[in-house]
């Protein structure tokens, strides 16, 4: 979708075309923007693992 909105396709049509509203679009937008592909994947992963450490430490 990021290739669409560079190659001049608005950003509205974009999201449509895939599907998602263009909040989740700018969301993610910001919060991914600069990261290529492994570093998402691998920042998505610590985010999965702190959060299942975070529930083992409140139950206990």
């Amino acid at each position: 979708m990021e290739v669409e909105v560079t190659n001049g396709k608005a950003t509205p049509q974009a999201c449509r075309d895939a599907g998602i509203p263009t909040q989740t679009y700018y969301r993610w937008r910001k919060e991914f923007g600069g990261l290529k592909l492994d570093p998402a994947k691998r920042l998505k992963e610590l985010e999965r693992e702190n959060s299942r450490l975070k529930r083992f430490v409140a139950e206990l």
